[in-house]
């Protein structure tokens, strides 16, 4: 990692890429509302857990926070997929008295995952999903949630650098989405405290960046908005799926700068009416990968 951190380094990597920018134009003029809901929904999560508990849960919760590529394949939840995750752990943490321990972590097989999300064992982000949780609990080691957190010395820049050097499916290079977005929502829990979170980025993923397009911040070039809006699959790391990440995360930085807001206060605003008309009733990007 670069010196002067993670977060800086997204920055530069996505500046560079939006300058060079052929499939995806940020309209610099534009804006979006200066305002909106943010945080984690306690009808949801589990928050009113002991501390450790809570931390447990979201260091679970964020290693399976991807799949949106392969979200239309599921068994249908009736709500959102990301919801319906994190409201069956939170079911599940709560029944048991806790998520998974760290060894159950790391011995558990995809029809122990797909049993506590109402799915098929044999679909394959069951299987990137067991991989995910084994990962976690070898990170994790002897160490409790809050000593990991504690590990970082109160910068949310070092623990989204420990995650993504103890974890493929969290080394997301140039954007380190969950990376980050792990450090938010502990904060946002309330089991950590970090002097540097501000310094985070928006959270690059797909929806972001569908919301920014329909309020008119980011173009697509034609043949790649036909792609999106046919629901037809963008190569994970490809060009066109990179700048449509990089474009969204600096034209967040210029629209957090206007609003004088951070960064991941702007990314759950728009995170947050992105699962509203009408920006549900138009597809985002649509990718298959670990990383969001």
């Amino acid at each position: 990692m670069p010196p002067d951190g993670l977060c800086e380094h997204v920055r530069r990597h996505c500046a560079a890429i939006a300058a060079s920018a052929r499939w995806v134009r940020i309209e610099t003029p534009a804006s979006v509302p200066a305002s909106g809901l943010a945080g984690l929904d306690p009808t949801i999560h589990l928050l009113d857990a002991p501390r450790e508990h809570v931390a447990r849960y979201v260091l679970v919760m964020d290693a399976i926070n991807f799949g949106s590529g392969w979200f239309p394949t599921l068994r249908p939840y009736g709500e959102p997929a990301t919801d319906a995750i994190a409201r069956r752990l939170t079911e599940h943490a709560r029944h048991r008295g806790g998520c998974w321990t760290t060894a159950e972590l790391r011995a558990l097989d995809p029809r122990g995952v797909a049993r506590v999300l109402d799915q098929d064992p044999g679909h394959e982000l069951m299987v990137l999903y067991a991989r995910a949780l084994n990962q976690l609990g070898t990170w994790l080691g002897d160490r409790g949630a809050l000593d990991a957190v504690a590990a970082a010395r109160g910068s949310a820049d070092r623990f989204a650098a420990s995650l993504a050097g103890g974890m493929p499916f969290f080394d997301d290079r140039g954007f380190y989405k969950r990376a980050q977005i792990t450090a938010n929502d502990l904060v946002l829990a309330g089991v950590a405290s970090f002097a540097d979170i501000d310094r985070l980025t928006v959270f690059a993923d797909n929806l972001i960046p569908h919301v920014l397009r329909l309020d008119g911040v980011l173009r697509y070039a034609p043949e790649l908005a036909e792609a999106i809006d046919a629901g037809r699959l963008l190569p994970a790391g490809g060009r066109q799926e990179c700048e449509i990440r990089a474009c969204a995360v600096h034209a967040c930085e210029l629209l957090a700068r206007r609003a004088g807001v951070p960064p991941r206060t702007l990314d759950n605003w728009l995170w947050n009416r992105g699962s509203r008309r009408p920006y549900n009733e138009r597809p985002a990007h649509l990718s298959r990968t670990v990383f969001y």
